[in-house]
């Protein structure tokens, strides 16, 4: 039957009922091929939310490379994941109204604005419940393993997948950054232990997955340099906060085929030298970390360029996902990696935490220009316990729950959902009140949103004693108790 595309943003029933169907954009296995081909207009009826799901309203949806994938059933058929359908809706990015909810669900009602993060499991799986929910035996990403993904007039998906879409975002804004922003931030901050002062190299850096890490990169006070396809890029990402950047087009002869010969091959590894050389040269050393996603062409280069005991964090394979290099590196060099990171419920609420107040904004195709918020009062180190930070920022995007490392032998450590960033105030980042500061080599706390209880200059007593803080008290106190003392 034909579809009025036109007609596809209007929605004749009221939240809380379905229409019987709704346009999709849909890939059947026999035209699994090219996107242009694969995905095709139809009409497919409403699915009915089951116990604990939701029927989600889509006003605008984000479109990833999985959904090439999709398309062309490579490396495997997306209908191998859910025999059971004989359809495929793909999109893993949304955001919508909550039209209608299953039985369970408590936390949305019809009618709210949501954003849709795209990682699934089953209720029942222990990993889900306080471990790891990608871990989990059922974990599928919604869009990909799953069918009723975004393209559509409506959605099905878990209600723990929602979360609130942030106010100062359009629907195209808050449907852009989801799957890119939230796979970046665990990369970084859960997968490598992101650090103030590390080296970071960015494959990348200005496609969705690229400006975000350069920003995350900045808030933890890392230095990163990008690598694009133009200058324009470049200058791009260095508004976002690189250090510099890299035009790609210089050392093309570094790009991996997989079918080189002997002499292809070391004329390749001498071009991936002099890559590897001018990263250096703009980072100050090697990198502590190469953020890749690229896969075949640039892996072997990523495994060179990184410094020994460093890491190579990586999410993708666009390039190709079938990867040959000089496996020596690894263990010669002292070289570990990490693979696949993706993004899962915690991590994706702790990183939308930081996208209502504008600092970290979209995908550059949605947003023309990324403008910066100058901080405002950043809290200084007090002169009298803090000499080694002269400065201190603190933002509400969380960093790792384990301790950075910082001058002077501090430490730094989040504390619920606050975060820091040292070494001097970003021009797109809001300071925040800092709740507790132990100057010198002890351990410097953060106190998040519920503990701030107490009025200010009311410390309990002993709160700084150096045996209750190893005895494990550790207490919040404000900036005007450390002056006192």
């Amino acid at each position: 039957m034909a579809v009025d595309v036109s007609q596809v943003s209007k929605v004749e029933t009221e939240p809380g009922e379905l229409p019987k169907s709704m346009a999709a954009w849909v890939i059947r296995r026999e035209r699994e091929g090219e996107p242009i081909d694969a995905f095709q207009v139809e009409e497919i009826e409403v699915p009915e939310p089951g116990a604990f799901e939701v029927i989600v309203r889509v006003m605008a949806a984000g479109v990833n490379f999985n959904n090439v994938w999709a398309a062309r059933g490579v490396p495997v058929s997306v209908f191998d994941s859910h025999p059971d359908e004989d359809h495929h809706i793909g999109g893993s990015d949304a955001s919508g109204i909550v039209w209608k909810v299953g039985a369970g669900v408590t936390r949305w009602k019809p009618g709210d604005e949501v954003v849709i993060h795209c990682n699934q499991a089953s209720y029942e799986d222990p990993e889900v419940h306080g471990l790891d929910p990608l871990a989990a035996p059922s974990q599928k990403i919604w869009g990909y393993e799953t069918s009723w993904g975004s393209f559509a007039q409506f959605t099905k998906v878990q209600a723990q997948q929602l979360l609130p879409k942030p106010r100062n975002l359009t629907w195209d804004e808050a449907a852009s950054y989801g799957l890119t922003y939230f796979t970046a931030y665990r990369m970084l901050y859960d997968q490598v232990n992101l650090q103030a002062g590390d080296r970071v190299l960015i494959w990348g850096a200005a496609g969705g997955l690229g400006v975000f890490a350069t920003q995350l990169t900045k808030a933890a006070g890392a230095e990163s340099v990008g690598v694009v396809s133009s200058d324009e890029k470049g200058e791009l990402i260095k508004r976002l906060g690189a250090k510099d950047y890299i035009n790609r087009s210089e050392f093309a002869g570094m790009m991996r085929r997989g079918d080189e010969t002997p002499e292809e091959e070391k004329e390749r590894f001498k071009v991936s030298r002099a890559f590897t050389k001018r990263v250096r040269e703009l980072l100050g050393d090697a990198p502590d970390v190469v953020f890749e996603h690229v896969g075949r062409a640039t892996f072997p280069t990523s495994v060179l360029a990184v410094k020994p005991f460093g890491k190579v964090v990586i999410c993708g394979a666009t390039s190709g996902y079938q990867l040959d290099f000089d496996v020596r590196y690894l263990w010669m060099r002292q070289k570990p990696r990490r693979a696949r990171a993706r993004r899962r419920t915690a991590p994706a609420r702790s990183a939308r935490r930081s996208a209502p107040d504008g600092r970290r904004r979209p995908h550059p195709l949605v947003r023309d220009r990324l403008p910066g918020r100058p901080a405002r009062g950043a809290a200084r180190g007090h002169r009298g316990g803090l000499p080694a930070l002269r400065r201190l920022v603190v933002s509400r995007l969380p960093l790792p729950r384990r301790p950075l490392q910082v001058p002077d032998g501090g430490r730094l450590q989040r504390q619920a959902r606050v975060g820091a960033l040292l070494g001097g105030a970003g021009d797109d980042l809001l300071p925040r009140e800092v709740l507790g500061l132990v100057p010198g080599p002890a351990r410097l706390r953060l106190g998040g949103p519920r503990s701030h209880r107490r009025a200010p200059g009311r410390p309990r007593a002993g709160d700084l004693r150096p045996d209750r803080l190893r005895a494990g008290h550790r207490r919040h106190r404000g900036l005007s108790a450390l002056r006192r003392r």
